[in-house]
């Protein structure tokens, strides 16, 4: 994976540069992220909170209770509404980045399907990936 790498929002307002490498890639089915999203599915990306740096603008955040039950912050850029990344309180150390945001997404592979047991009926499944009903066991 190109360490670092930068992204952002649709508008430009909020930049940001991650400069570790990646804990994973996974196509996330839970209900904040199909409401986040207007989608079926949400491709993020986990990386460690040290290795996360906003470069520019600030995000705005929405406080809400995540498919594990615990409080989650969900940054969004406060101009344009484009989802940046998730905050869980119970994985301080993690952050969950928006794959959609990132410059450069061409090397992305994700590992597996998450939350499949909320996905909705009309979503297809058929990549021959790992589905986890919640979370995977590696992340918790």
């Amino acid at each position: 994976m190109p360490v670092p790498f930068e992204g952002g929002c649709l508008c430009g307002a909020v930049r940001y540069r991650v400069t570790m490498e990646p804990l994973g890639v996974v196509i996330c089915h839970c209900t904040n992220c199909q409401k986040q999203t207007a989608s079926d599915r949400s491709p993020v990306m986990w990386v460690p909170a040290a290795g996360l740096e906003f470069i520019e603008g600030e995000t705005r955040t929405l406080r809400v209770r995540g498919a594990t039950g615990n409080m989650q912050s969900r940054h969004f850029c406060g101009d344009c509404g484009s989802p940046i990344m998730t905050q869980p309180d119970a994985r301080p150390e993690i952050r969950t980045i928006k794959a959609g945001t990132i410059d450069d997404p061409s090397w992305l592979e994700p590992s597996a399907h998450i939350w499949v047991a909320s996905a909705p009926p009309y979503a297809l499944i058929d990549d021959g990936l790992p589905q986890h009903p919640g979370n995977p066991p590696s992340i918790g």
